[in-house]
C-alpha cells in the first residue's frame, strides 16, 4: 500500500544557515525561495521544508 509523501516542515531562526546546514548533510535544494523566508530540500529519503519566522513548532505534513 502506498501511503503519499511525508515531509517534515521545521521552524528555523536562520533559514540562510539551516539551508547550508542540511546541504552539508547531503540534501539538495528542490524550491529554493530564501528570500522569503523558506526553502524545500530533498535527500534520496526524506523531503524537509525550512520555514523561518512561519510556523511556532515543528510539523509533519503528509501529501496523499
Amino acid at each position: 500500500m502506498d501511503l503519499g509523501n511525508f515531509s517534515q516542515s521545521l521552524a528555523v531562526k536562520d533559514v540562510a544557515a539551516s539551508k547550508d546546514f542540511y546541504q552539508k548533510l547531503g540534501f539538495e535544494i528542490f524550491h529554493d525561495q530564501t528570500e522569503h523566508g523558506w526553502v524545500i530540500m530533498k535527500s534520496p529519503t526524506a523531503v524537509i521544508g525550512l520555514f523561518q519566522g512561519m510556523f511556532e513548532k515543528n510539523i509533519m505534513t503528509f501529501n496523499p
